[in-house]
């Protein structure tokens, strides 16, 4: 038996190690258990982690917003993981509705402009006196040329949105004359290094034992998960076939935006 852990790289090599057993006509049998703390796995309900993640990003959050609250002005300005979804800046903004506009590379937008993210900050602050942003790291990529670096993992390193956003929101106010006090937190991989919550240990020792059965009875190359609450054994091809999004016309996004209050589009 082996069982690999991980995302969608992790189940592509996994389901090639499958293919080349088979080839060679080995009985061992390939289950994968999804693993990413972006939850961005198609078909299933959720991968493991990703509860424990938006758990742990929402006392960065929290903090975010006293800064804000207790300052001229201020500005809370969170960054969360979410390379190519915004599954944790979406959960995490309902989680602590002190968030009032949640930046995900699903839905782009505009930083200057009547209707660019600068603009409705400042309306914001005119309005209340404190805003607190929550962008996740794949947002507003566009706004710089692309870096071509790879990192360890093969993957496309981005520029930081979060040092970037800080920049830019305390250029343009200073050029509006108006105080501000931007406080920027990263959480990073404190997210991801957190102990599991409750729901995920159970949702693990789970997937565990689900895995475990699959391979006893024979079943091979295939992703064990949860679909509509109940667990399910999936081709591994059929998973990574493409990459689960935040859906901007769906009732996840537009719950978001009922709670942050921000506009539906950022783009002038």
């Amino acid at each position: 038996i082996l069982i690999t852990i991980g995302g969608d790289g992790t189940l592509r090599g996994a389901n090639d190690v499958g293919a080349e057993i088979k080839r060679r006509g080995l009985k061992i049998a390939v289950v994968g258990v999804p693993k990413t703390i972006d939850n961005d796995l198609s078909f299933i309900d959720s991968s493991f982690g990703f509860d424990t993640a938006v758990a742990s990003a929402v006392p960065s959050v929290r903090g975010a917003h006293v800064e804000a609250r207790n300052s001229i002005n201020g500005i809370g300005l969170v960054k969360v993981m979410g390379r190519e979804s915004g599954f944790i800046a979406a959960h995490t903004s309902l989680a602590q509705s002190d968030v009032n506009f949640c930046l995900i590379p699903e839905s782009p937008f505009d930083l200057e402009g009547p209707n660019g993210l600068l603009e409705n900050v400042k309306r914001r602050i005119l309005e209340r006196g404190h805003a607190v942003i929550l962008v996740a790291e794949g947002a507003g990529q566009e706004f710089a040329p692309p870096t071509g670096e790879i990192d360890a993992s093969g993957n496309v390193k981005y520029h930081d949105i979060g040092i970037f956003l800080k920049e830019e929101l305390k250029r343009y106010f200073k050029e509006q004359g108006i105080e501000t006090s931007v406080k920027y937190i990263d959480p990073s991989y404190i997210i991801r290094s957190a102990a599991a919550n409750s729901y995920d240990s159970i949702y693990c020792a789970r997937l565990g034992a689900h895995a475990v059965h699959a391979a006893m009875a024979g079943k091979t190359q295939c992703l064990v998960s949860r679909v509509n609450n109940q667990f399910v054994y999936l081709p591994i091809k059929q998973a990574v076939s493409k990459r689960s999004h935040v859906d901007i016309e769906g009732s996840l996004w537009r719950d978001v935006l009922e709670n942050t209050r921000q506009p539906s589009s950022m783009k002038n």
